[in-house]
């Protein structure tokens, strides 16, 4: 058995793994590298042979773990990507969206750059295209939660619910060779228990080898109970002032959790009736399927639907689909709140609302994802005195609050609870997706606390076993 680490190493976004065992080269997510000083590894010819690779496991359809397929189809593969029921609901409508984005920002930049005289550090051409994304699509299976599935006669892989996104999963991959079974768990992103509208993450009493996320391994959450109360005190101040409240958010979950709560502060007349915009074709999109997979809900969600009260549509809420509403958005006078893309500010209709408030001392940017090191989004919440957007530099006099208790990711606390169900100890563990000092800490942590063997695996490391 072979295991190389091809992202996500003490850094955050590009997961990928490749696992070689029972006779299968096995791909474990294809992510987009998102942040800035990574992004030449996303032009970068992939570092394995795309048409050796059997089957793609996916944990779930973030892009920072999605956001490669159409380019490894494009380079060769021709296996089995295979996800869970949601997930293969959701794929398309994340890749389509992801390939015009990078259609509409290769052609922007190309004609700026031209406008300018000068050539970018990258290429002004799309990374891939809408075309290469619909010619994945046939490679893609839907696998439902806990079945074993077998990939061939030594290895079987077993999907998981990780509480994180509607449909994400923890994948339990068993090989039987030569007459003796091991496992390998790769975690995903491992959600928070007792969040709105998904399960809680799955846990397990034994594992050989755990492939884990860092995003929060150096840090806990802020009080769950209070997220409602804050979210509500931001609001009211910002409407008090006459400003705009204007919100990054990724279009799965944390879209979808935003309006949960909000749902809850209108009906409980807690906050002033204002027009509150999801503006996103994609969240838009996504959150229709998410009212199709109740089967993935937790036992308080399904309760509000079967009472009539979907925490998906409230007084006062619009759905923003075409490019004319989102630009009519900011002829509108008065205070309002927008919800768009890209949660890290990367991309997408996020980058025109922020021009038209971020100078504003009245409107607020608030932030509920994390941010990654390179980042608009991150530039933004450091305090950064003027940012680049479009070409352009715009001082920043918004108000900018965060709430941390958003996150899909498990906090340090609840990355110590995962573990604690194990009843005998791993042979080893691999902390990846976080930052260094996530991971470091982490790492340092489950050493001191458990004894165990951990790692913290470098880009391009490869172990064997």
């Amino acid at each position: 058995m072979r295991i190389k680490f091809l992202g996500a190493t003490q850094q955050v976004t590009g997961s990928c793994y490749l696992l070689e065992a029972g006779g299968l080269r096995l791909l474990i997510d294809c992510g987009l590298f998102q942040e800035r000083e990574y992004f030449k590894r996303n032009w970068n010819p992939l570092p394995f042979a795309a048409d050796q690779i059997d089957f793609l496991l996916l944990t779930h359809v973030h892009l920072d773990h999605s956001g490669l397929i159409p380019k490894l189809v494009r380079e060769g593969f021709s296996g089995e990507i295979l996800t869970t029921h949601a997930s293969f609901d959701m794929l398309p409508i994340v890749l389509l969206d992801s390939a015009r984005i990078q259609e509409e920002d290769a052609s922007f930049k190309k004609k700026r750059h031209e406008r300018e005289g000068r050539k970018g550090p990258y290429p002004e051409i799309p990374l891939y295209t809408v075309q290469d994304v619909k010619n994945s699509f046939p490679f893609v299976k839907k696998i439902p939660y806990e079945k074993s599935f077998l990939l061939n006669n030594k290895v079987n892989v077993i999907f998981h619910d990780a509480g994180h996104i509607l449909g994400s999963a923890m994948l339990e991959i068993n090989i039987n060779e030569k007459g003796r079974k091991q496992n390998f768990v790769f975690s995903g992103d491992i959600g928070q228990w007792n969040k709105p509208i998904v399960r809680d993450p799955s846990v397990f009493e034994q594992m050989n080898y755990v492939v884990m996320e860092s995003t929060y391994g150096d840090r806990n959450h802020e009080d769950p109970e209070s997220i409602e109360s804050y979210l509500c005190k931001i609001i009211n101040d910002t409407v008090a002032a006459g400003g705009n409240i204007i919100v990054p958010s990724f279009a799965i979950e944390r879209a979808q959790e935003l309006m949960y709560y909000l749902s809850r502060l209108v009906r409980q007349t807690r906050i002033p009736f204002l027009m509150i915009f999801l503006d996103s074709p994609m969240a838009v999109n996504i959150t229709d399927i998410f009212r199709q997979h109740k089967e993935c809900f937790d036992k308080e969600t399904l309760k509000l639907f079967q009472n009539g009260n979907s925490p998906f549509y409230f007084p006062g809420l619009r759905l923003v689909r075409s490019v004319e509403e989102s630009k009519a958005i900011n002829l509108i006078k008065g205070s309002c709140m927008v919800i768009a893309g890209s949660g890290m500010c990367t991309g997408g209709r996020i980058k025109h609302h922020l021009i038209q408030n971020i100078s504003r001392p009245e409107s607020t940017i608030l932030f509920i994802g994390y941010q990654a090191k390179g980042t608009l989004g991150r530039a933004i919440i450091n305090g950064a005195e003027q940012v680049r957007i479009h070409g352009r530099h715009y001082p920043v006099r918004a108000r900018l609050e965060q709430i941390q208790g958003f996150s899909a990711h498990a906090d340090r606390q609840g990355l110590f609870k995962w573990l604690s169900y194990l009843n005998s100890d791993p042979k080893q563990i691999f902390i990846t997706h976080g930052e260094r000092k996530a991971a470091l800490t982490l790492t340092k942590n489950i050493r001191e606390k458990k004894g165990w063997n951990v790692n913290m695996p470098q880009y391009l490391e490869e172990w064997e076993f």
